[in-house]
């Protein structure tokens, strides 16, 4: 059967395309407006552009920044800070790894480019850990652990209960105080923003905050660790409550009108900080209560991660419709999802919205 007629995609209301002219760009917010002219995963980067650029103007939406990866060992913390310090943020919620990572640089310590020649076993014996292509000194993380282990000692948390905001706060306070250096907590303390970090026991911040406790169940650590001949020590647990930090983000989220999510990654920050609207549903249903479930109405995600392989980092924004998480398009619902190296593409994406924002 022949086709009736052939179609002009303009005549039926079809975007055209534009070739990406190079020798008309002159910024980076030009090229990232080209290129959401052109196709595949440029085309991505292109609209996420518009839909952070939108979230952070929107005076009423609470930003949600979620980081998971080795971000701050690849150099890319400035970043997030310059996001915090610019007020683009409003709630960041991380995994321990890379906040710890990067407390390396917020007092003064630095990463290093790691030499393939070096194996690993002799990595471990020089006290370097690699993380792929980068080093970092095992002497940086007991550093760190020196100055959470300082801010424990010195500090008393609300109630006496330690959760990961609360621990992120009172580090950063610390942080400014000292001024070595910048990072994510430092900012987001100056700035107000709370910092989550719901898988806290998988990282070497929880492990600082449990050999803490452990050495106050020894008497402070007066008594020599090898004294011990059992694993008895392992039973100390420190005051740390994780449900601290879940009613308070409900609590936050809640009282913002509307919310944007801007994810790099995905992992536990992911899910975690999407959960939310689902929380408050299931809390109407089994409590009887009548809260608006906030569900996000912009999203950018920069992932690498294919959704086929069925895990929430590679998951799109119209399944987590599904679950109630975000607002559909068909209702206003605004979302990017750029599936690339958030290494090659951050710094481009937020130089541009930077640009974009200075003008405005």
């Amino acid at each position: 059967m022949e086709r009736e007629s052939l179609h002009d995609g303009r005549h039926d209301g079809l975007q055209p395309l534009e070739s990406l002219d190079l020798s008309r760009v002159h910024s980076f917010s030009e090229l990232l407006d080209a290129m959401s002219r052109t196709a595949f995963s440029g085309r991505q980067l292109g609209e996420a552009r518009d839909i952070l650029l939108g979230m952070i103007r929107d005076p009423d939406c609470l930003v949600v920044l979620t980081i998971s990866g080795a971000m701050t060992v690849a150099k890319q913390g400035r970043i997030f800070c310059d996001l915090v310090d610019r007020g683009a943020v409003g709630a960041i919620v991380a995994t321990g790894a890379l906040i710890a990572h990067g407390l390396t640089e917020s007092i003064g310590l630095t990463h290093y480019r790691h030499d393939p020649s070096v194996s690993d076993p002799k990595l471990f014996e020089l006290g370097y850990n690699r993380i792929y292509d980068t080093l970092e000194m095992e002497a940086n993380l007991n550093d760190v652990e020196r100055l959470v282990r300082s801010v424990l000692q010195s500090e008393t948390p609300e109630s006496g209960v330690w959760s990961s905001a609360r621990l992120c706060r009172a580090i950063g306070r610390r942080l400014s105080e000292r001024n070595e250096g910048p990072g994510i907590l430092r900012s987001a303390y100056e700035r107000g923003v709370p910092v989550f970090i719901p898988a806290f026991t998988d990282s070497e911040m929880g492990l600082d905050v449990s050999t803490w406790a452990m050495s106050l169940a020894l008497g402070g650590g007066a008594e020599p660790i090898d004294a011990m001949k059992s694993d008895d020590v392992f039973e100390a647990v420190p005051p740390y409550n994780p449900f601290h930090d879940l009613q308070e983000y409900a609590r936050l989220v809640g009282r913002s009108p509307r919310m944007g999510i801007f994810t790099i990654g995905g992992g536990v920050p992911r899910n975690w900080a999407q959960q939310v609207a689902p929380y408050y549903d299931i809390t109407n249903h089994r409590l009887g209560t009548r809260l608006d479930a906030p569900r996000f109405r912009y999203g950018v995600r920069l992932c690498p991660e294919p959704v086929h392989w069925g895990g929430l980092s590679g998951c799109t924004y119209s399944e987590g419709v599904s679950w109630g998480k975000f607002v559909p398009i068909s209702e206003g619902g605004r979302f990017a999802e750029v599936h690339a190296d958030a290494t090659v593409v951050l710094p481009l994406l937020i130089k541009g919205v930077f640009e974009d924002l200075d003008r405005s």
